[in-house]
């Protein structure tokens, strides 16, 4: 997706003339179904005028400029890039990152790679420029198969800090940035007419509109499936390119991790986000390059078949660092230099449980045995991912018990990842799921044509297994069927076979295997069966086949969302719980966000399927 297409010289008459941030944001409402904010408009009139100052010094004329350009597989966007071909007519592409940022609102951070920026309202951590356009240097190059094509174009980064000044409190260029900023530069407000120079070097030739051809036209890699590199990223090196928020993320617990050894007092990392941004990559990559360097790492989760899964794929030798929550009850104080707390809102209230020894039993919090036992804890949480009563993972949380603790309000970091990289990267889909599942007010009312995420609404049960089983046959395992808890689950019959437990309308599947449920999600055997909330949760597959059951459905007489518990088989969830229908919105919200590419659905209840239909503008196939 391209907001902004055409010959320098067109847009610089567009920006002379005021109509580059109004053409932009038209763009932007076709194509997103919403207005832009007022900042992001602003940013486009003020920052663009000064890119068209630095093309007037370059002298460029013959070359193609993309504005707002969307990262493959992502949500997030590169502010500008330009096309054309050096003095010796190599094919040349240049990225701009134009920041907004002034010396006033830029502070020292301790991180590595982090400044602070002082928004006003709020103060946040964020990646260097420099280091923020590495991040899209390399995700150009992991993804676009141009870069690979001989004669393979020259791709250059930078950062444009139009409003800051390197002759003062010159912040971000300390030395400890320069080998950021000799790979990736980045120009200040002095700098106009030395990043005309840098984009005259590489694009005086022009040709611009056929190098922009060849980006544009260029085949798209298939994304990285986590699963598949896990082993690569626990024992031998990083797999995955981490942009924006999840550079910061990083940065800040690398940095923490390092000074383990000089320091006594016990330190605290929140990170949250949704469904896609991004939680387990960093989880992974983290404790891979904590391992190598010499560090006592654990990861821990409260899914059995997320942590199950992980210790299939890596073997013996490192199963045993991947442990349950409910795995730290004898740990003393700090015997753990760093503990990974992945699907962290999966926290239950005690450790204690129906098949824990006697001896073992205590009334102290899970939460409370996680952060005693190590130095630094680490938390990956999304507060909209709990599905059950006895789940209690929350920020608040976290954070109270870590202070009950003693660790030091200075020593608590939270960090929020909001790029989408599932659901095709369009955070407008999850944003329309949560919306339509009353679970967070958003503008996404409706999901159009223009939204990249695949979704259909099936009639029967039997035509979503059939074009999921399609998808299976061109790929091997890379969709799945899940259902709500809305049908009994069988144990195996006695000669191992399935039984055929749900049954809806011309559908007759199994559940996954009950003695071997962790399987499901990368077995052979679980594209014949139906996963459930508890077995799809943490994973991620090309398309994801959903039977919305009956447990959940929209009343609309009363104009909400309501749970029906004698329609539900999940004993767990329905026991007395006062809070059945938030639990159920967030299963679905679960379910229908375990895709990159497609979500396919069958209603068992039709008023709750032409609820969802008056939120859809345009065709969707059936």
């Amino acid at each position: 997706m391209r907001l902004y297409e055409g010959m320098i010289n067109q847009f610089k008459e567009d920006v002379i003339q005021n109509k580059i941030a109004d053409i932009i944001s038209n763009k932007y409402l076709s194509y997103y179904g919403k207005n832009a904010g007022r900042s992001e408009k602003n940013s486009w009139n003020i920052s663009l005028n000064y890119v068209k100052n630095s093309l007037d010094y370059s002298d460029l004329q013959d070359n193609m400029i993309i504005v707002e350009y969307e990262l493959p597989y992502s949500s997030r966007r590169i502010d500008v890039i330009l096309f054309g071909r050096n003095c010796v007519n190599e094919d040349n592409i240049v990225l701009i990152e134009l920041k907004q940022w002034s010396n006033e609102n830029v502070e020292d951070c301790e991180t590595d790679g982090n400044v602070i920026v002082d928004y006003g309202k709020f103060k946040k951590e964020q990646a260097h420029p420099s280091s923020q356009v590495e991040g899209y240097h390399y995700d150009l190059k992991d993804f676009m198969t141009v870069f690979e094509t001989p004669p393979a174009p020259m791709l250059s980064s930078c950062a444009y800090c139009h409003n800051y000044s390197r002759l003062r409190d010159d912040i971000l260029y300390y030395p400890k940035f320069k080998r950021l900023i000799v790979e990736y530069p980045l120009f200040s407000k002095e700098d106009i007419v030395g990043l005309g120079n840098y984009l005259q070097k590489r694009l005086k030739n022009g040709s611009g509109l056929e190098v922009f051809k060849r980006f544009i036209y260029s085949p798209i890699k298939p994304s990285k499936k986590l699963l598949d590199h896990t082993k690569q990223m626990i024992n031998e090196q990083q797999i995955f390119n981490l942009i924006d928020d999840q550079i910061a993320a990083y940065n800040s617990i690398m940095h923490k991790a390092k000074k383990l050894s000089k320091l006594d007092k016990k330190s605290v990392i929140i990170i949250k986000g949704g469904p896609g941004t991004g939680k387990s990559v960093i989880a992974l990559e983290v404790m891979g390059e904590l391992l190598r360097k010499g560090k006592q790492v654990y990861h821990a989760t409260g899914s059995a078949a997320f942590t199950k899964t992980l210790r299939k794929i890596l073997g013996i030798r490192s199963s045993k660092l991947f442990k349950f929550f409910n795995s730290f009850m004898e740990y003393p104080e700090n015997k753990i230099e760093v503990l990974i707390c992945d699907e962290a809102h999966r926290i239950r209230e005690s450790s204690t449980g129906s098949y824990t020894p006697k001896r073992l039993r205590t009334d102290t919090p899970q939460i409370e045995e996680l952060i005693r036992a190590a130095k630094l804890s680490i938390f990956f949480i999304d507060e909209h991912q709990v599905v059950r009563p006895n789940e209690i993972g929350s920020i608040e949380l976290i954070r109270s018990t870590a202070l009950k603790l003693g660790v030091q309000e200075s020593e608590i970091s939270e960090f929020e990842l909001k790029t989408q990289f599932r659901c095709s990267g369009s955070d407008a889909f999850l944003q329309w799921i949560e919306n339509i599942l009353d679970i967070r007010e958003s503008e996404k009312q409706f999901l159009s044509e223009e939204d990249r995420m695949e979704f259909k609404i099936f009639d029967t049960p039997l035509k979503l297994k059939e074009a999921i089983d399609r998808k299976n046959q061109e790929k091997k395992n890379c969709a799945r069927i899940v259902a709500g808890f809305c049908w009994p689950w069988s144990k195996p019959n006695p000669d191992g076979s399935l039984v055929n437990d749900v049954k809806v309308g011309d559908l007759e599947m199994p559940w996954e295997k009950k003695d071997q449920f962790w399987k499901w999600a990368t077995d052979d055997s679980g594209m014949d069966q139906v996963g459930t909330v508890y077995t799809a949760q943490g994973f991620e597959f090309d398309y994801i086949g959903i039977i919305f059951g009956n447990d959940l459905i929209y009343d609309k007489n009363q104009n909400k969302w309501i749970a029906i518990g004698e329609n539900s088989y999940d004993t767990m969830i329905k026991r007395n719980n006062g809070k059945l229908t938030d639990h159920l919105k967030n299963v679905y919200r679960v379910l229908m966000s375990r895709a990159h590419k497609g979500c396919y659905i069958y209603f068992c209840d039709k008023g709750t399927e032409a609820y969802f239909r008056e939120h859809i503008k345009g065709k969707i196939d059936k």
